[in-house]
């Protein structure tokens, strides 16, 4: 397909940006419109050939995304933990697991991301810790009176013997949100709450001793050089007094359609208060970014106020199928909702959690962000590639999955013998099939691993996985891979893109977006049907064929095209 009718930037030099950068070699406001790549370590890349990426891989990998013109690049957990929910389950966040390396390696890849320009942003779980944490250890040893169990939410259950638990709520995992204990004694001590896995007790942040440590905890990693943090989960740490039933035995959903009194509670803006001011100590501005599940854009506008976090992923965005009509709406939502805190809207079509857009685009809409349905896997990469132009193209700062950038699929096959997803296990939990996006990316056509590493991948790869590899698709015009280093070339070029509030919609046919901004015109088809569209100036790029004809041009089905005007 053709992708460019200028030669992008090659892919040995990292494209210029657009705004200059300070004497030390910082760009100021570089969070408003930076693309930010999600490495799962696990995933990513394996240098000592056990089948489990690791920190030295990534290291390894660092210049394959300056290549790919990304600004920073966001690790999901490497810290020490038993892995009953990937790396979310944290044993200590000052200690890095065994099978992803060494605080020595953690600096190591902090150091050389830093000298290629790339900014570090690690993941940090303040919801909940690992039932391995000495805390909560101590707590279970030393039993009822400790006082290791006010950081948690131990609670006596209900009935006439406590056999109940102490309210109705469910974990997101399925069953329960609480776990009973038993007494150094050998006895039925009191219920833990653990909103998800049992191995995952939550944090009580009305302790100040939660909030102190947490505190500690960010000022190591700033010591480290980390450049920011994105927040797991960052809607929940506070839950409404009393802990009061639900109403109900609906299993609790991470973005809900009501108030709950365990998520989005209006406490939890006075923790990201004090984080403020403990990233604004540090130079080069440091930042934060919130993963809040919250029931609109306006609520989630709440987090990224002037003194609070500075972004906060858009999953009304990522939830949104394939329509113009529904893109538009949730694009001005978002534009309108982060326009008067001064925030940086965000946009993002893939993570760790969710099927991968690919996937979720290749059949009709979709009720949740999860599916094992292949579809129709040419239908939805031509989707995933226009998708992205319209992303790429949008006011605010981008996020990009490992993998996406190679048009990744879903893998919806799997083995039920090879899954780890813990909400797999659990009846009643999510659907349960978030491995399917955290198989080991392709980086080489043959291998044990395809590149991955030495000795196979934690998860299996497909059949086929190799053509989908960066060396298969590096150097080839038509490939998705060389369409996203074009795309990302353009963007940091172009005055028109990147750091915005806002765009000015153009009149445009049913299912047609069509937007201008500074010097910039973005045409988007999400129809099945190829649309005859005026000319908006110079084509710079397109997801697929585009000739302009003179004056007007046809834009194919589920084909988005940039303009120069």
């Amino acid at each position: 397909m053709t992708q460019h009718l200028t030669a992008p930037s090659a892919p040995s030099a990292r494209p210029a940006a657009r705004t200059s950068d300070d004497a030390r070699g910082h760009r100021p406001g570089w969070w408003r419109d930076a693309v930010i790549y999600q490495v799962y370590p696990r995933s990513f890349a394996d240098a000592n050939g056990d089948a489990m990426g690791d920190l030295d891989g990534v290291r390894r990998r660092l210049p394959y995304l300056r290549d790919l013109g990304v600004d920073a690049v966001w690790l999901s957990p490497f810290y020490a933990s038993p892995q009953a929910d990937a790396g979310y389950d944290v044993a200590d966040y000052r200690a890095i697991d065994p099978m992803f390396g060494t605080l020595h390696d953690a600096d190591a890849l902090i150091r050389d991301a830093h000298d290629l320009g790339l900014r570090i942003i690690v993941d940090v779980v303040p919801n909940h810790s690992s039932v391995a944490h000495d805390w909560f250890r101590r707590a279970l040893r030393e039993g009822p009176g400790s006082a290791l169990r006010a950081r948690y939410h131990f609670r006596p259950g209900k009935g006439a013997h406590g056999e109940l638990p102490p309210n109705d709520w469910q974990s997101v995992f399925g069953g329960p949100a609480w776990t009973r204990t038993t007494d150094p004694d050998g006895t039925p001590g009191d219920w833990y709450l653990h909103l998800f896995a049992p191995e995952q007790p939550d944090f009580d942040w009305t302790h100040p001793a939660v909030a102190d440590e947490f505190r500690s905890i960010l000022r190591f990693w700033l010591d480290m050089g980390v450049d920011g943090f994105r927040i797991d989960v960052a809607h929940g740490l506070v839950k409404a007094d009393g802990l009061p039933d639900l109403g109900g035995d609906a299993q609790l959903r991470l973005l809900a359609n009501e108030i709950t009194p365990f998520f989005d509670q209006d406490g939890v803006h006075e923790i990201y208060r004090q984080w403020r001011t403990i990233l604004d100590e540090y130079p080069d501005e440091r930042i934060a970014v919130a993963e809040a599940w919250t029931r609109t854009v306006e609520r989630t506008a709440r987090y990224v106020r002037p003194d609070e976090l500075h972004q906060a992923f858009n999953f009304q965005y990522l939830a949104t199928s394939w329509d113009g009509e529904a893109l538009r709406e949730v694009i001005d939502a978002s534009l309108a909702a982060m326009r008067p805190v001064g925030a940086p809207a965000t946009w993002v079509l893939s993570n760790h959690d969710v099927t991968r857009h690919a996937t979720r685009f290749a059949g009709p809409p979709l009720a949740s962000t999860q599916t094992r349905e292949p579809g129709n896997r040419e239908l939805g990469l031509r989707r995933a590639r226009a998708a992205t132009m319209l992303m790429l193209a949008l006011p605010g700062s981008a996020y990009v999955y490992q993998g996406e950038e190679l048009g990744l699929p879903d893998v919806t096959d799997l083995p039920d013998e090879a899954r780890q997803d813990p909400s797999y296990f659990r009846a009643d939990g999510q659907d349960g099939f978030r491995d399917g996006c955290r198989v080991p990316i392709p980086w080489t056509r043959e291998g044990s691993s395809y590149g991955f590493g030495s000795a196979g991948s934690w998860l299996p790869q497909p059949a086929g996985w190799g053509e989908l590899s960066v060396e298969a698709q590096t150097g080839d015009p038509s490939s998705t891979l060389e369409l996203y280093r074009a795309a990302l070339a353009v963007r940091r070029e172009h005055p028109g893109l990147g750091a915005g509030d806002s765009v000015e919609w153009l009149d445009a046919p049913p299912g047609v977006l069509a937007f201008t901004r500074a010097g910039f015109a973005c045409t988007v088809n999400t129809t099945s049907e190829p649309v005859r569209i005026p000319v908006r100036g110079r084509l710079l790029l397109s997801s697929g064929p585009v000739t302009p004809d003179g004056t007007h041009a046809d834009l194919p089905p589920d084909t988005t095209a940039w303009w120069t005007l």
